[in-house]
């Protein structure tokens, strides 16, 4: 039987909740209705409790007042603006590709990945680097699942089909591949501390018998045509989803592809350039503080008011960036300009190609262009003292060199 809790522990994630909600606390019938708003906990025939979620809309229904109606309308106004802010990119697309990649870093972080974004744009520009860490094939693989379920928007609404789909895509080949990629699990899972059983886990999802019909709710309320604004029905299916936990591995990195595919297909987003994996992974504590008091306490005004908090912060964040990258465009064609000469043209025909493929080798440089091989090394050259690339080996003999300002603007918060 798989134990979800050795995953958490070998990633490195440490549950830490609330004192109202110790690990084992189930809670009892003390006649408030708000308390089983999000489900109750059953007792199994093998002698623990798993959690049964009800179906979505929670009822009573989610109350849009107060703090929680004003995130709202602060989440709305910083999702507006980002969406202005990237179409005023030359090329949006570039900045989404960045933005995919920089999400599958940290969202596999969250699972206990090493690998950086510099190693990802390496491994994806088949540029080999004996140091990379090996589980670089789990971020990789994060991105296509990415890129799959964003074409397959196209012709097929988010359902239970393509979170299937998503999710072979994920594990394929992996750590976890071996778990039924893009199968419901058909054994029992739990969240808890390495070392603890169903009987002592923080949280035991719904057993195998439940899952599809669990499921078929979700994708009900995916297509429903409930009055319920867009981000806060986001926000709601996200919390379910990770409830269900419907995997045997990879339930979290599917979770956060869902909200990016939700984001977009609501034309909340042109672009899907939203990605909320560092707000959780900067507040994590919090989030699964969150998510467990919906499911011990009802609180959905909780998860909500956090969720729309993390899509105003992480938008701001975003819009921010998208400014940098004019600026920063627009003063290195001036300094490509002013210190290239003649060369000048060349240098800036490299730049536009690097903000697609920042990690690069001479002989990258010399395919682009057509040069030969001394005129390709002598205009890297011009472009590291410039301050566009900068080398990354140490060195004398397979070199490569990063797009260092672009690839700083998304290193950073």
């Amino acid at each position: 039987m798989f134990n979800a809790a050795l995953t958490m522990e070998r990633s490195g994630v440490h549950i830490q909740r609330c004192v109202e909600y110790d690990a084992g606390a189930i809670p009892v019938d003390d006649g408030d209705p708000a308390r089983f708003r999000a489900g109750r906990y059953i007792s199994q025939l093998a002698g623990y409790r798993a959690f049964i979620p009800n179906p979505l809309p929670p009822a009573p229904p989610v109350a849009l007042a107060g703090d929680l109606q004003a995130q709202l309308s602060a989440a709305d106004h910083a999702l507006g603006r980002l969406d202005g802010a990237v179409l005023t990119l030359p090329n949006p697309d570039l900045f989404v590709f960045m933005y995919v990649r920089k999400e599958a870093v940290l969202s596999s972080q969250i699972e206990g990945t090493q690998s950086s974004l510099q190693d990802l744009l390496a491994a994806e520009a088949a540029l080999f680097d004996p140091d990379a860490p090996r589980d670089v094939a789990e971020v990789a693989n994060y991105v296509a699942a990415m890129q799959q379920g964003l074409r397959r928007l196209d012709t097929l609404p988010v359902s239970l089909r393509l979170i299937r789909e998503i999710h072979a895509e994920l594990m394929k080949g992996v750590r976890g591949g071996t778990l039924t990629p893009g199968e419901v699990r058909t054994s029992q899972n739990w969240i808890g501390p390495s070392g603890s059983t169903l009987n002592d886990a923080i949280f035991v999802p719904p057993p195998p018998h439940e899952i599809a019909g669990c499921l078929s709710d979700l994708e009900r309320f995916l297509h429903s045509p409930d009055p319920i604004p867009s981000l806060v029905k986001v926000g709601l299916v996200h919390a379910q989803f990770e409830t269900i936990h419907p995997f045997l591995d990879g339930n979290g990195r599917v979770g956060r592809l869902l909200i990016t595919f939700l984001l977009t297909e609501s034309g909340l987003l042109s672009r899907p350039v939203l990605y909320l994996s560092y707000y959780f992974k900067r507040h994590r504590d919090e989030y699964y503080d969150r998510l467990q008091a919906v499911r011990d306490a009802g609180d959905w005004e909780g998860w909500l008011t956090f969720f729309l908090r993390g899509v105003t912060q992480v938008s701001r964040e975003a819009t921010d960036t998208a400014r940098a990258i004019l600026e920063m465009r627009e003063n290195y064609r001036r300094v490509l300009s002013e210190q290239l000469g003649r060369a000048a043209g060349n240098g800036h025909r490299v730049m536009d190609r690097l903000f697609e493929h920042p990690i690069v080798s001479v002989g990258t440089v010399h395919d682009w262009l057509g040069m030969t091989p001394a005129g390709a090394n002598t205009l890297v050259g011009r472009l590291v003292r410039a301050g566009l690339l900068t080398e990354i080996t140490g060195q004398a003999r397979n070199r490569r060199f990063r797009f260092d300002p672009y690839l700083r603007l998304f290193e950073g918060p």
